[in-house]
């Protein structure tokens, strides 16, 4: 055996700490993140940052926390030195940001750092100590500081020049630098935040002192305005888990993911089971090239969730990973799916909302003479049907219902009359006072057409803009689900079953899903170690590429432990039924008609967009208004 070109031996501190550094210390960005955490972990209500030449050059961050004592100065600057933790048992419920206690070592050894502090007790002065270039600390020397901490870096990677090459321009790396603070601010509006780039103010944020307007207002200044007033607040509870926050709605998603921010007990994450429990929450309301925006916090007991796992702590794990997913998706359906219209007493902090319920009232829109009622056709036809062919599509007979339900009648004069009263007023005069807002519908009452494209409405506190087509198509798209829903789920044998060839384990990770896919209509065998074979296949997607559709369904499984694909392909078949049976542009509706639809919207789930995530209605406030016309100048 040939002898080792160089013995065994243990690093030394300082180059111990350098290693360490290429994990924590990545670029600027990554330093600030860690110091604001510390100052956030010494319950500070202030945070000052200062930044020179990007970074680069100098950060620091000041805090009005509890301070370190002058004799734990040093320490603080010792590797895997914390007051975070003390045993074991404190991994297991980790309620801190911070808790490692290598990320001022590894700073402090690719930069040149000093720590200043004044706790509590150091009534007299504070104290400053700082490291060498050699890695060494100086002794702890009186200094002027209010109470809190500074922590100032200063000339970053000068030690390190190879670090040092791979950063970007002075202005990137700045940008990175105001994310991680705007991250911070959005998860506490509580801590005032200041930010300085080479002397300049570029962030001034004043502490919320619990103002729910002053936290949208901060929403506003943090992501542009308009997000606190086109957002839905969102608060759900169940067992130990509690999401609260904001989510834009689908009318104003965005073309690139940059307004998405989750936070886990407070911590910022990027974590693959939540965002695919966010975007499955979207799917039925937003086009696939879009993307939500949202600001949302879970709360769940530390020892549930371990943060431990990646080395800049972006990422966490869940103990009941399942559990938290299915929470998470179900809260934000269930609020996308009130919408506007449910959340006129919402707010951060309130109750749980309440849903609507799954079945509306008997919709306005009569059937025309010796058409057959919903009622009627669902109580007639069988749930499953396995082994025998639906005569059509599957959903034929919800789709005949469907135009017949909405079908349009032209009511007489009278009646007309009526709900011309009924919109412009108690007395029918178009000049005189709306009635009150208890007896005002949320969309209020028809006007006109505008355009033979949107219908005008008077409501309590502004004008309604409706595009007929757009709300029609989301009534006749939850319509058909519910229809479709109710005779459970047509199946369609194959006269040729499918063969797919798949990896042993994915055939047995399917084997063990099998059962429950089979209730949505997709009856699959396995005949041996990597076989499968579908037989039976959902009538509505009996012209798809069921192979196709197999591999997708066990890659989702494989992934997240379950699976939307075949409910989400059922649902793209029925918004295209639904899309083209609604109202068509330039067709004239009578106001008995336009009121009418208005009411079936205050009705039905998700209405405040189509199926293709476009707005189905707006509003004008009065005081929108007034201003259009420079009225109260």
């Amino acid at each position: 055996m040939p002898d080792m070109p160089n013995p065994i031996r243990i690093l030394a501190d300082h180059l111990v700490n350098q290693i360490a550094a290429g994990e924590v210390v990545e670029r600027p960005a990554a330093v600030i993140k860690e110091l604001i955490e510390n100052s956030l972990d010494a319950g500070c209500g202030q945070i000052e940052i200062d930044i020179e030449q990007g970074g680069v050059k100098r950060l620091r961050v000041r805090d009005d926390g509890c301070g370190i004592p002058r004799e734990q100065l040093e320490l603080a600057l010792s590797r895997h030195a914390t007051s975070k933790v003390s045993e074991l048992a404190d991994l297991e419920a980790v309620a801190t940001l911070g808790f490692r206690g290598e990320a001022l070592p590894s700073i402090a050894s690719v930069s040149r750092l000093t720590l200043t502090s004044r706790a509590e007790e150091d009534a007299e002065s504070a104290w400053e100590v700082s490291v060498g270039a050699d890695g060494r600390l100086v002794s702890p020397r009186p200094a002027a500081h209010p109470r809190g901490t500074s922590v100032d870096v200063r000339d970053l990677f000068f030690n390190t020049p190879a670090r040092r090459k791979f950063l970007r321009t002075e202005k990137t790396e700045f940008d990175h630098i105001e994310q991680v603070v705007r991250r911070v601010a959005l998860a506490r509006p509580e801590i005032g935040i200041q930010l300085r780039h080479n002397g300049k103010g570029i962030l001034s944020l004043g502490a919320s002192g619990g103002d729910e307007s002053r936290v949208l207002e901060r929403l506003d200044r943090l992501l542009g305005k308009g997000f606190g007033e086109q957002s839905l607040a969102v608060d759900e509870s169940a067992v130990d888990l509690r999401l609260y926050g904001w989510v834009m709605r689908p009318a104003f998603s965005r073309s690139q993911p940059d307004q998405q921010f989750f936070y886990v007990n407070g911590r910022m994450v990027r974590d693959k089971l939540v965002t695919h429990a966010v975007r499955q929450a979207f799917s039925d309301v937003l086009h696939q090239a879009r993307h939500p925006a949202y600001v949302l916090f879970l709360q769940t007991p530390s020892r549930l969730v371990d943060v431990n796992v990646h080395p800049a702590k972006h990422e966490v794990r869940f103990r009941e990973s399942r559990q938290v997913h299915d929470f998470i998706y179900r809260s934000l359906h269930r609020r996308l799916s009130q919408g506007t219209l449910g959340s006129e007493d919402v707010s951060v902090g309130a109750a749980p909302l309440v849903e609507r319920p799954d079945t509306p009232s008997e919709p306005l829109f009569e059937p025309t003479s010796g058409s057959v009622s919903t009622k009627t056709i669902s109580n007639a036809r069988p749930g499953v049907r396995s082994g025998s062919f639906p005569s059509a599509s599957g959903v034929r007979d919800s789709r005949q219902n469907y135009q017949a339900d909405l079908a349009f009648q032209r009511p007489p004069p009278s009646e007309r009359v009526v709900a011309l009263a009924s919109a412009t007023g108690p007395g029918g005069d178009e000049g005189s006072e709306p009635e009150p807002r208890q007896s005002m519908p949320p969309l209020g009452f028809a006007l006109g057409q505008l355009n033979g494209v949107y219908l005008l409405a008077q409501a309590v506190d502004g004008l309604i803009l409706v595009d007929i087509h757009a709300a029609h198509e989301r009534i006749g798209y939850e319509r058909l689900k519910r229809a479709w829903k109710a005779d459970d789920v047509v199946r369609q044998p194959l006269l040729v079953p499918v063969s797919v060839q798949v990896a042993p384990r994915e055939a047995e990770l399917f084997e063990s899903h099998a059962e429950s896919i089979a209730r949505l209509g997709l009856v699959v065998d396995r005949i041996d170690a990597g076989s499968l074979v579908v037989r039976e296949v959902p009538a509505l997607l009996r012209q798809a590429d069921m192979e196709r559709m197999l591999r997708d369904l066990i890659a989702d499984l494989s992934e997240h432990g379950r699976s939307t694909r075949l409910e989400e392909a059922v649902d793209a078949v029925l918004a295209t039924l639904a899309c083209h049976t609604s109202v068509r542009a330039n067709r004239r509706l009578t106001l008995d008609e336009m009121n009418g639809l208005l009411r079936e919207m205050e009705r039905v789930e998700r209405i405040d967009q189509c199926n293709h995530g476009r707005p189905t209605w707006v509003k004008l406030t009065h005081d929108e208004l007034d201003r259009l016309f420079l009225r109260g100048r």
